[in-house]
């Protein structure tokens, strides 16, 4: 199979119009975070337990054509000796890796960030392709303030992105492009989208300029929502702002666009979802998930470290799916809850 078919099986693998992506790429400072919530210690061994319960939810695949691991995830087995990537490929659910090595202030650029992790970038992905996974993620960051994020912000995040999907296609990986711009501060919903806007339009000329298969990507954005520190927008002002922002910035050629929920609760995250749905008329791309906390957050809390548990955060998990799934084709109604 040549590169280019090994991308286009993957996207069909991973797009279609009832399935979306659970990202359950934490580093190692997150899901302590995540534990400490629920009193369990951060062990790698807690670790492997956690992830395999989420993974062998019995269905999953009926919902989820993809989950994002943390390079750890790639190599551990569950209870009996899988590894699990191969479990999530039973389900019919495609794995992929968190490749980007977090973030740091840029330099020059007072209040913007910028993401480390191209050094040795094509070694790991041989790496990660043995182990088993097909497509891979990074994350760009970008704080809203009265200056930033700023022209040199945009640029250089666009740069990064754009360079690690080019290498990831040439390795014959199908790259999740995230541009998140953050919730944090009291700005409103038009500032969100004013950045945004910018943003997406910086993201995808540099991906032009490394001539990344738009084809062969699937993009992760932020929905278009109010800062934290400021009133919830409705769904059908986010829905509203978020298309038009989509429309303006994302080309046609992009098969599938998986929001983040980035702070969102599970279920605003789903409510979100679904009007953006119910709007979009003919927007030409699939509006789905790539959900970490949203998805994940009832099951940890089902879960508490107990193996007891492990049915009762499965069907939490599975719960939460099945709703984003009806969200996904807008037949979601919150009395599902």
């Amino acid at each position: 199979m040549s590169i280019q078919e090994e991308r286009q099986s993957t996207i069909e693998a991973m797009v279609d119009d009832e399935r979306g992506v659970l990202a359950a790429d934490e580093s190692h400072p997150t899901i302590a975070k995540r534990f400490a919530q629920i009193g369990v210690e951060n062990t790698e061994e807690n670790r492997r337990a956690y992830r395999t319960m989420l993974l062998t939810t019995p269905d999953l695949g009926k919902y989820i054509s993809g989950v994002i691991l943390f390079e750890e995830t790639l190599g551990q087995k569950d209870d009996t000796g899988t590894p699990l990537p191969e479990v999530a490929a039973a389900q019919g659910i495609v794995p992929g890796v968190k490749v980007d090595k977090g973030k740091g202030p840029l330099s020059g650029s007072s209040g913007d960030l910028i993401t480390c992790g191209l050094d040795g970038l094509v070694d790991r992905l041989a790496v990660y392709k043995e182990q088993g996974a097909r497509f891979a993620k990074w994350r760009e960051v970008y704080p809203i303030s009265e200056h930033n994020p700023t022209p040199l912000g945009r640029k250089a995040n666009a740069e990064m992105l754009a360079r690690y999907a080019a290498v990831c296609q040439e390795m014959g990986f199908v790259p999740i492009v995230e541009p998140e711009v953050l919730m944090d501060g009291d700005h409103d919903i038009e500032r969100c989208a004013e950045v945004t806007e910018h943003v997406l339009h910086a993201v995808f000329h540099a991906l032009h300029q490394h001539h990344v298969s738009l084809e062969h990507m699937i993009l992760k954005p932020n929905m278009v929502v109010a800062g934290k520190d400021r009133d919830r927008a409705t769904p059908e002002q986010v829905a509203e702002a978020t298309i038009r922002v989509l429309r303006r910035s994302v080309p046609v050629a992009v098969p599938s666009i998986n929001f983040l929920s980035g702070g969102q609760g599970p279920e605003e995250a789903t409510a979100n979802l679904n009007a953006i749905n119910q709007m979009r008329g003919n927007s030409p791309w699939q509006l789905t998930i790539s959900y970490g906390r949203a998805l994940q957050q009832p099951a940890l809390h089902a879960w508490q470290g107990k193996a007891e548990n492990v049915a009762a955060a499965q069907q939490a998990l599975l719960k939460r799916a099945r709703l984003n799934s009806l969200a996904h084709q807008g037949r979601y109604d919150p009395s599902m809850e």
